[in-house]
């Protein structure tokens, strides 16, 4: 495996669903395998499969060392009162903006073998779960910016030397 590139604002991968994952899907281990060698890069904290070019719903997640993959992941449950949160995206690379998050969420979904996984957390875990969610469902995290931020943030990504 190699150090996938990651699919930029204004891709189009990056505005569509992502197909569900049959369970004994040839493509899934492979896919598997990239997104945790490509998550345990330094800096990254969760990598969605569309951000690498492959319209599938898996993610990876690398948060305080604990590294781990979700197929096929809903959200099932957020609670707690939405909170300012600085967030960034290898998608949009360089920037951090202010986004509200709920504190808890929860995932399910299942792994290479079809068994349910369930991956909940606090923190920068539950922020990390609601982002990668959201990138399988074709969001990126500045959709969800407060108007004034989201502004701020399409002007910042206008001038940015990537797009």
């Amino acid at each position: 495996m190699a150090e996938r590139p990651i699919r930029l604002f204004g891709d189009p991968v990056l505005r569509s669903r992502c197909d569900v994952i049959p369970v004994g899907d040839p493509r899934a281990a492979p896919l598997v395998a990239d997104l945790l060698e490509n998550v345990r890069i330094p800096g990254r904290a969760g990598l969605a499969a569309n951000q690498i070019g492959v319209g599938l719903r898996a993610f990876s997640y690398n948060i305080d060392g604990d590294v781990g993959y979700v197929i096929n992941p809903e959200l099932v449950e957020v609670s707690g009162e939405p909170e300012l949160v600085e967030e960034g995206c290898l998608s949009v690379p360089g920037f951090y903006f202010p986004r509200r998050r709920y504190p808890f969420a929860r995932v399910r979904g299942v792994d290479l073998d079809g068994n349910v996984v369930e991956i909940s957390g606090e923190g920068l875990m539950a922020q990390a779960l609601q982002h990668e969610v959201d990138h399988l469902d074709g969001h990126l995290y500045i959709e969800g910016l407060e108007p004034e931020a989201k502004r701020e943030a399409m002007r910042a990504i206008r001038q940015a030397p990537w797009y």
